[in-house]
């Protein structure tokens, strides 16, 4: 028999949870919902462009009655739960529809605040919170011309918003000296007044509202000051205040609102709430991202999976109000102790303000342009030391890219069929209809239905304008740490943490250790996983060619045409004549079309047949060669200058400590490629200060650099340290490969996996714990010993492994 769940609420909230506990348990319950308004799940956030006919009811439902039915749920429209007989475990409708549960979800939201003024009660005075209050604001502006609207924050804004595009002359009272008081500052407030009454929009503030007039109907609005104004429509945006009275009738424990513990569960541990109108260690929420978070927590419970936790959530606000782009995080308001970083340039209405203190983010508004809103959050939660970026902040996250920071008016104003992400070829339209037909709410998921930003990521901030301008103000950008793939809901970080703390050693342990919810992973989590293991367990873990990507199980690159690419290891750079003519026989005997110097001073034989790879390794095994790991998670070059033995500008000999940086390195696997670069003297010319980790000779000895990257997002290395001798630098050089091997997630570069971290904590490990760093080298030897083995040669060898090279014949 299946457990009957019900659904009290037909909200986002709820029937997100639903959708998430279909994903992990789809036959564990017979599930009935309840709805009080006559509609299936819908967009509340898009009531705005419904107001102001930009878009219509069926436009922004996120699940049709179809979805209900295919789902087996059993759905109860424009019916409200009025009591929970908990004695019984049933729920009773107002109309006497009665359900029974084994366990009860209460996701009730949120009312509007209506003020206690007189008049409040007359025809005409409507609050902003669902479909019903839209149509009856619509109706009005079809007969009525005046309107006002109380309240400056963002849901007032856009209602006054909506309804000027429906021909009514507006009035916007606000209590405070600013508007959105509780989202800007009083300067990016003035700018968003300004830029609102140029565009018709009148203000009275501050005001405090004494009485609404009139008699059947509204007539006016009067203030405490005696003033008094017309009205024929008056729209209260003054706030929410979560539905907790079906909670306390039924005798569950409530405050602001229901009272929950970290599984979403309220005092009856039968019965679970999410939303709006929870009450969560003293906080309430009404932005979707936390909402959507406890619905992923709430289903991993009733599930009955019991690991997930709901530890409450750091907000961030991505607004798009009347078409202007606002963001806030944090403190913005500053005060004693904090200083700030302010950039104003009202005539292209731009203002930017970041809050520090003690060299840390506590707070940021962004006014007109705020691309970078999501970095400047990250930095804040994690508490990231900004100092050494100090003089560049406020330009942004640079290594982005130039994708997506003209606004989003910008995204908005591009037509359908313009490129947004070249490496996937997805148009603007495509984004759109993916996101309104299938209510995406999140970057992920655009890149999930869409493959735009997943790959180099450098249209990501574009993208995300596009979600913005799309799902409208209540889009939350903040980034998060993801769950490394959707076979868990543990993240990379937990992951590793788990294998290193509970000694995990093969992947099924893993797996099942963490409750994997399919039995042999996916093509995302087991390439990391066997990285995980063998990083952090070298002499115990085994690795797993099959889970590794397919240039790495056959230890070459496969290229468009199905061939390969071999690349043998030149060390530092630097040949003989005599490898140079076994190059050029192997070339020959394989009849290789393409012989090409690659940017990292090493020979690339392209066009390699699959069959004929063991033997061409065999052959310039015999030459001394071996794998080059070009195809690799792992060391690829070291690249050199001549240095002080042939060039004049020399400071040292940066060729063969190189070589030598080379032969310690090589062969060790990494969450993803990993160059390096020695430069004789400062000019630089083997491009140290672009690598994952770089040297430059100066006369007084060595400046180590990290984190640098010169693809598709060039990042500029950071400075590391300096020290004065070739064994010193092969210690730090080895202890940060080590730190990153440990600490860094699969597929993650280090020029991110720096800025994630800080750089100050990388200084921290390396520089300042003496005793740390040599812990981290002597490691780092330790792994070598098993990783130093050339593939090349034991596939050449390994009769068995030939046979994986060898292709099946074709059937004519």
């Amino acid at each position: 028999m299946k457990e009957k769940l019900v659904l009290i609420g037909n909200g986002m909230a709820g029937v997100r949870t639903l959708e998430e506990l279909l994903k992990l348990a789809p036959d564990l319950y017979d599930i009935t919902v309840f709805g009080s308004e006559p509609y299936p799940n819908y967009n509340r956030i898009l009531l705005s462009p419904v107001l102001a006919g930009e878009k219509t009811i069926d436009d922004i439902i996120l699940n049709d009655r179809a979805w209900y039915e295919e789902n087996g749920i059993t759905l109860h429209t424009g019916r409200t739960v009025v009591k929970i007989d908990r004695r019984n475990r049933k729920v009773i409708a107002d109309d006497g529809t009665e359900a029974e549960y084994d366990r009860l979800l209460l996701a009730t939201g949120s009312h509007p605040i209506v003020l206690p003024l007189p008049g409040n009660d007359l025809d005409g005075v409507v609050t902003f919170r669902d479909i019903h209050d839209v149509e009856r604001m619509i109706e009005a502006a079809r007969k009525y011309k005046r309107a006002v609207v109380i309240g400056g924050g963002l849901l007032g804004l856009e209602a006054a918003n909506g309804l000027m595009a429906q021909g009514m002359d507006v009035s916007v009272v606000h209590i405070a000296d600013w508007l959105m008081e509780r989202q800007l500052d009083p300067y990016a407030g003035e700018l968003l007044k300004r830029s609102l009454e140029e565009r018709g929009m009148k203000f009275i503030m501050p005001a405090v509202t004494e009485a609404i007039l009139g008699d059947k109907r509204v007539e006016g609005v009067r203030f405490k000051d005696g003033l008094e104004v017309p009205a024929d429509l008056v729209v209260m945006a003054v706030g929410i205040r979560p539905n907790v009275d079906l909670a306390k009738s039924a005798g569950l424990y409530c405050e602001r609102g229901v009272v929950v513990n970290d599984t979403l569960q309220t005092f009856d541990p039968r019965i679970y709430a999410v939303g709006e109108c929870v009450q969560h260690r003293g906080k309430t929420y009404g932005l979707v991202a936390p909402l959507f978070e406890m619905a992923k927590v709430a289903a991993n419970h009733l599930a009955h999976l019991g690991y997930a936790r709901y530890e409450g959530s750091v907000t961030s606000t991505k607004l798009k109000v009347t078409g202007i782009d606002l963001f806030s995080a944090g403190d913005f308001m500053g005060g004693e102790g904090t200083e700030e970083i302010v950039m104003k340039d009202a005539g292209h209405g731009v203002y930017k303000k970041l809050v520090l203190k003690d060299n840390r983010i506590v707070g940021t508004v962004l006014y007109g342009d705020t691309v970078d809103g999501a970095w400047y959050f990250q930095l804040m939660k994690d508490g990231t030391d900004v100092s050494e970026m100090r003089d560049t902040l406020m330009f942004g996250q640079h290594h982005l890219g130039d994708s997506g920071h003209g606004g989003e008016n910008a995204a908005a104003a591009m037509a359908d069929d313009m490129e947004v992400c070249g490496c996937n070829g997805v148009c603007k339209g495509e984004i759109v209809e993916a996101i309104t037909k299938k209510g995406l709410f999140t970057l992920d998921e655009v890149r999930a239905h869409t493959k735009a930003s997943a790959s180099c990521g450098s249209c990501t901030g574009l993208v995300e304008q596009i979600l913005a301008a799309t799902v409208g103000g209540d889009y939350d950008a903040s980034p998060k740490e993801k769950p490394l793939c959707p076979c868990t809901d543990f993240t990379h970080q937990q992951v590793r943490e788990a294998i290193r703390e509970r000694r995990l050693t093969r992947m099924n342990e893993v797996m099942r250790a963490l409750d994997w919810r399919t039995e042999d992973g996916c093509p995302t989590c087991r390439p990391a996983l066997n990285y995980y293991l063998i990083s952090t367990w070298p002499a115990e873990a085994q690795d797993d060619p099959a889970s590794r990507f397919i240039n790495e199980r056959v230890h070459a690159n496969i290229q468009k045409d199905g061939t390969y690419s071999v690349v043998p290891r030149i060390w530092g750079g630097v040949t003989t004549p005599a490898e140079l003519r076994a190059i050029a026989e192997v070339a020959e005997k394989y009849q290789v079309p393409t012989v090409k110097i690659t940017g990292g001073q090493r020979i690339d034989l392209l066009g390699v047949k699959k069959e004929d790879l063991p033997a061409m390794w065999a052959d310039l095994n015999a030459a001394g060669f071996v794998s080059g790991h070009a195809y690799g998670k792992a060391l690829r070059t070291v690249k050199t200058c001549v240095g002080s033995e042939w060039c004049r500008f020399g400071t040292q000999d940066s060729t063969a400590l190189g070589i030598q940086l080379e032969k310690v390195t090589w062969g060790s696997w990494m969450p993803h490629k990993f160059k390096m670069a020695v430069s004789g003297c400062p000019r630089n010319c083997a491009e140290a200060t672009i690598k994952d980790f770089g040297v430059v000779c100066v006369d007084s000895g060595y400046e180590l650099h990290i984190g640098g990257n010169g693809g598709v997002k060039v990042r500029a290395t950071d400075l590391l340290t300096k020290v004065a001798t070739p064994e010193e630098v092969i210690e730090y050089c080895c202890a940060f490969i080590q730190l990153y091997r440990e600490e860094g997630w699969y597929l993650e570069r280090t020029a991110p996996w720096v800025e994630r971290v800080g750089l100050n904590y990388v200084k921290q490990r390396i520089n300042e714990d003496d005793e740390g760093r040599r812990a981290l080298y002597q490691r780092f030897l330790e792994s070598q010993k098993y990783a130093q083995q050339d593939p090349w040669a034991q596939l050449a060898q390994e009769a068995s492994e030939k046979k994986k090279f060898i292709p099946l014949k074709q059937v004519v």
